[in-house]
């Protein structure tokens, strides 16, 4: 997703702006090459906005990266170096750091079957990058705009996916003569599949959440906190 051009924005050539009336810039490294991407796409232009008059502009910002540099490790690296980036211009710009509009780096990451997890947060904890975390992966979020769901996946990503498509109607949101759907069909986010169903996904996220206490992310299953990236990095509470 690419930024709108022609936009002021911390990094770049910009006419002279009052820091107080610049929008809050986001920056988004995903793990996935196509589901978080649309789904990030979908929220920005259909979400409703904690408050009216805000303006956050969101880059996603490893669109062409390869397969090897979409793991949590690789991510949260480069993560810290943008972060770097953009504090240094926004400090420039004389953004206030407790200020709405002060710029957000965040990662979104699974657990699948990565090994560095608990270093990936480790990492982005210290440096300050946002995470948004799912176990065993995105397509948990996605369910849960269906129905609740508590049990263990065992970490299989796939068992999560077979669930959601699954569900009734899922299929047809990718039109009315579909009656099964690839896996690679099934990656596309479609907004029939997310519309009006944001606050009750919210709450089975939040439940679910609230039953880890243990600090090894890799024992949360399932898992997921996308809503937060949804309300604190987008600033959209429904769509």
């Amino acid at each position: 997703m690419a930024r709108d051009k022609g936009r002021d924005n911390i990094t770049g050539r910009h006419r002279r702006v009052l820091p107080q009336d610049r929008p809050r810039e986001v920056y988004v490294f995903t793990e996935g090459e196509v589901t978080e991407p649309e789904f990030i796409e979908f929220v920005t232009a259909q979400g409703t906005r904690a408050q009216q008059g805000r303006e956050v502009i969101c880059s996603v910002e490893n669109l062409n990266a390869p397969t090897k540099r979409r793991k949590p490790l690789p991510l949260v690296d480069e993560a810290i170096g943008k972060w770097t980036e953009v504090q240094r211009a926004a400090k420039k710009a004389k953004l206030d750091p407790d200020g709405w509009n002060w710029p957000q780096v965040w990662c979104l990451f699974d657990r699948d079957k990565h090994e560095d997890i608990p270093t990936a947060f480790s990492r982005a904890r210290k440096a300050k990058v946002h995470v948004a975390y799912s176990h065993p992966c995105f397509e948990l979020w996605r369910l849960l705009h269906y129905q609740n769901y508590t049990s263990t996946f065992g970490g299989v990503c796939d068992s999560a996916a077979g669930k959601l498509k699954n569900q009734s109607g899922f299929a047809q949101t990718y039109g009315p003569t579909i009656r099964s759907v690839s896996p690679e069909l099934a990656k596309r986010v479609m907004p029939g599949q997310l519309q009006g169903k944001y606050k009750k996904a919210r709450q089975y996220a939040k439940q679910i959440g609230a039953g880890h206490t243990g600090p090894d992310q890799t024992l949360w299953d399932p898992y997921t906190d996308v809503w937060s990236f949804v309300e604190d990095g987008l600033d959209v509470v429904d769509y």
